[in-house]
């Protein structure tokens, strides 16, 4: 879910009703009148946002898993936010034609919350598997980005900019395709002559003339891919900086210098995606014809890629619908009583002690991103009594490293 703008309250209690409002939504043409929440069986919590939660289910009449987005009505009136969800649900509606976008099955409502009925990918998210192995070779960078590279375009087809390409937000697929989700910031009826100027994206892959608050089209998409392609060869994005402002700063002003570890052809494309000025940028005339076309992607065939033809070059270990690679959120019908004094602040990822515990699903960890402090911080609830926990992982691969770590 969007970990951008949308911060979650930790505080919050989804199941609190005391607010709840009966107003119906227009769901469109996705909704389901049939459907209800009874129809599933919810498993565990793997994503949680600013409006509700992602929940892994099961569905009932047929076994199938679904990932269903559970929204709170309440928070989305009080806000007057239906204009955005309604937004991210045209989107969704659109992706079952792509196959590197999560699609939406369908939709139903009760009168307190909203759900949307999501596949189920359960590859793990890029930003794990990059932070597991600091950087991925070449060709490897390659083929993630040219299946990023399609889906983006397809968007831009539809008139539609997708604004927040970051790892967190690309997952793989049990077979080791990128499925790119979360479609909170995207933005309809944006074609190629057209721009808009709202603020937002996630800070270290914001487009310069985003932090300017200039105009903007669809290129501000392939700065963001020019990003994600450079995170994945060197382990960061182009322009980090821990200082918020040295990091606008680098964005802004800061020269793309090249290094060593990658090919001329893969950093002629990070020149042309990077290029601060939109008018100049790769893609800024003929928009996703032109990012295929450049040299960089000369092995690949367009067809054969969206057509899933090209063998990925990892597969995930996923085995049994193993929560291996979701984030550790409690299960969905975890009772908090039984934990002992709580303490609630946020910690930092470097302390491995917390790492290890973070990555005990029960522990009763919940953890969210929040942004703009470009940190994992872990809220936690520890109860005194630890003798369940495993010791002797302390100090395993679980944890998920700061990023700012060379």
């Amino acid at each position: 879910m969007n970990k951008t703008k949308n911060i979650s309250d930790v505080s919050e209690d989804e199941d609190d009703k005391s607010n709840s409002s009966s107003r119906n939504i227009n769901l469109g043409p996705s909704a389901n009148p049939q459907a209800k929440p009874t129809d599933f069986d919810f498993l565990k919590v793997i994503g949680k946002g600013s409006f509700g939660k992602v929940l892994l289910a099961k569905r009932k009449n047929d076994g199938k898993y679904y990932a269903i987005k559970v929204l709170q009505k309440r928070v989305i009136l009080n806000r007057r936010e239906q204009k955005h969800i309604m937004a991210e649900r045209n989107v969704l509606l659109q992706n079952v034609k792509h196959p590197f976008l999560v699609g939406l099955h369908y939709s139903f409502q009760t009168a307190d919350k909203l759900y949307f009925v999501l596949d189920f990918v359960n590859g793990g998210e890029l930003f794990f598997h990059l932070q597991k192995e600091r950087t991925f070779p070449e060709p490897r960078a390659k083929f993630y980005i040219a299946e990023m590279a399609s889906a983006l375009g397809y968007l831009h087809s539809l008139n539609i900019v997708y604004r927040d390409l970051k790892p967190e937000n690309i997952l793989l697929d049990y077979e080791g395709h990128i499925v790119l989700t979360d479609f909170g910031l995207c933005k309809e009826g944006i074609s190629q002559t057209d721009t808009t100027s709202t603020f937002c994206g996630t800070p270290e892959y914001l487009a310069p003339e985003v932090l300017r608050k200039q105009p903007y089209d669809n290129t501000v998409d392939w700065w963001c891919l020019g990003s994600v392609l450079y995170e994945m060869l060197y382990g960061l994005p182009p322009f980090y900086s821990r200082d918020t402002h040295e990091m606008y700063d680098n964005i802004l002003h800061k020269p793309l210098v090249m290094r060593a570890g990658a090919s001329t052809t893969a950093w002629a494309l990070l020149q042309g995606l990077l290029e601060k000025d939109g008018t100049c940028r790769l893609g800024s005339m003929n928009d996703f014809d032109e990012i295929k076309s450049h040299y960089f992607f000369s092995s690949i065939n367009w067809d054969d890629l969206e057509q899933r033809k090209i063998p990925p070059p990892f597969i995930p270990n996923v085995v049994n619908l193993s929560f291996r690679y979701f984030r550790h959120f409690p299960l969905a019908t975890t009772s908090w009583s039984h934990l002992g004094p709580v303490h609630t602040k946020p910690i930092s990822w470097r302390n491995p002690f917390m790492r290890m515990l973070a990555s005990s699903s029960s522990s009763g960890f919940v953890y969210q991103k929040q942004r703009p402090l470009w940190a994992w911080n872990v809220y936690y609830s520890v109860s005194t009594d630890l003798s369940g926990f495993d010791w002797l992982r302390l100090y395993g691969d679980t944890s998920k490293p700061d990023r700012s770590k060379p």
